[in-house]
């Protein structure tokens, strides 16, 4: 057996640029990295340079994880084959997930990715209701298919998007930093009351038109949109007026599930133990990199489903080796303490970010829980204008110094933290360092708010938020917000 050809960086962005689709895009495109290799929280490129890790929500308990890696390798070299099959690895692994959920919820569907599981949760959802309309937030992202786009405003919205479809329903996040309603106007329960509001208007509107609501489609706490955490009380009303509505209530955890909230399994309980939705989607984190997702809802809705009489049949999900490393997942979560160390190191992160807030006008809002945390950088905190092309240097300085974090939100100015979950209080000493250090040398810059190489190389042009060219000065292009 051959071994495969070593290229050079040149060479595979050469590669690339030939043979991969234009629209499949990287991070740092003025500058990719090339990663070979990754261990824990830290990836490697060609050179054996070590960047910490604070993007990769995929990867959850640790790149490479080796209780990961040998229940992969011992599967493969046993069996795979389709879930038509009997085989244990499936009963038993979904036996151990739905013992994690409240106990209405207690029927498995297994597939391969985030997309894959929430598509299926629309047609569930659809063939339970008999409606079609759905409620979901704005700024939010649930998967690359047809059918997903059109429930997420972060794609419909912005450049190549075909717009709302009619029996599309978007309600205001509930951002209560930067929202419709924030909290430099109204406590928290008239916050959440007044965003519930917002959904139960739709629900309305839904019902008069089509009569009646399909679901309340919404990750439990959103990603793209910022790093959202909802206000307390908010999904226990936006539920019942679903409900009243004729719809369901789906939980997207393809983001935030398997512990990365800390306090809870599943990030919607962090609203309550009352709280529970009608279909949970998972996706990244569940395999630790691989391809492996699910859906879990109540024996009602699945049995709809199968009395239409329609087989459902999905090549790969379920398959003995992804149920393998699914379940080597899990032992990792249990065994190491994984939730309770996100619960330890995304405290201490929070502790020491606002720190860095007080020390740092730039910084507007820090918020999360676990290892689920944005930083809302701001011109100004009165106003609250978003910093957009400050939220880029950040990234491209942090990067030279071997960090890597993303930013994202309509505006690109939130610094999103969503590492592996085993990242250390070392890794996060080192992360606050280099963050301190660089917003500093930002500060230290006589001229950084006049036309500087902070405030005047970078153009925003991705369609997700507004364009960023400050003086007139040359420009950089951020995608994503990551140069």
């Amino acid at each position: 057996m051959t071994e495969p050809k070593t290229l050079t960086k040149t060479e595979t962005i050469a590669l690339r640029k030939k043979l991969i689709g234009p629209s499949c895009k990287l991070f740092f495109r003025s500058d990719p990295l090339k990663i070979l290799r990754a261990s824990g929280s830290y990836m490697y490129d060609e050179e054996g340079v070590r960047y910490l890790d604070c993007i990769n929500n995929v990867c959850h308990v640790g790149h490479c994880h080796p209780h990961v890696v040998a229940a992969a390798s011992k599967q493969m070299g046993i069996l795979n084959t389709n879930s038509r099959f009997l085989h244990d690895n499936l009963v038993l692994y979904a036996d151990r997930l739905t013992a994690t959920f409240p106990k209405k919820l207690s029927v498995c569907f297994f597939v391969n990715s985030g997309s894959e599981a929430n598509d299926l949760a629309i047609r569930l959802a659809r063939t339970y209701t008999g409606h079609k309309d759905i409620i979901t937030l704005d700024h939010a992202y649930h998967g690359h298919v047809i059918s997903l786009i059109d429930i997420s405003p972060y794609k419909f919205n912005h450049p190549g998007g075909e717009g709302q479809r009619d029996w599309v329903h978007v309600a205001p996040v509930a951002d209560v930093y930067r929202g419709k309603y924030t909290n430099k106007d109204y406590t928290v329960e008239e916050l959440s009351t007044k965003y519930a509001d917002e959904v139960k208007a739709l629900c309305d509107k839904a019902t008069e038109k089509s009569g009646g609501v399909c679901a309340f489609f919404a990750e439990s706490m959103q990603s793209c949109g910022g790093q959202i955490i909802y206000p307390p009380g908010y999904l226990r009303q936006v539920y019942a007026h679903v409900r009243a509505a004729g719809g369901v209530c789906v939980a997207d955890e393809v983001q935030v599930g398997f512990g990365r909230v800390g306090s809870h399994m599943w990030a919607f309980q962090c609203q309550g133990d009352d709280i529970v939705p009608d279909i949970v989607t998972l996706g990244k984190p569940m395999g630790n990199g691989h391809p492996v997702s699910a859906v879990i809802t109540t024996r009602e809705i699945a049995e709809s489903f199968g009395a239409t009489g329609m087989e459902y049949f999905n090549t790969f999900g379920g398959n003995p080796v992804s149920i393998a490393i699914a379940n080597a997942v899990f032992d990792v979560i249990e065994n190491e303490n994984l939730m309770e160390h996100a619960t330890e190191v995304g405290s201490y992160l929070l502790q020491e970010f606002n720190k860095l807030k007080d020390k740092h006008e730039i910084i507007g809002d820090v918020r999360g829980k676990g290892m689920f945390l944005g930083i809302d950088l701001v011109k100004n905190r009165e106003t609250r204008e978003p910093a957009t092309a400050e939220a880029a240097y950040v990234n491209k300085k942090l990067k030279e110094r071997h960090i890597l974090l993303s930013n994202d939100g309509p505006y690109l100015n939130v610094l999103k933290f969503k590492s592996p979950i085993v990242f250390s209080i070392e890794d996060a000493n080192e992360l606050v360092q280099k963050l301190d250090e660089v917003l500093t040398e930002m500060e230290q810059a006589e001229n950084c708010l006049s036309g500087s190489e902070i405030s005047g190389k970078f153009t925003i042009t991705n369609g997700h938020g507004p364009s960023s060219k400050i003086n007139g000065c040359p420009t950089q292009t951020a995608v994503n917000g990551v140069i």
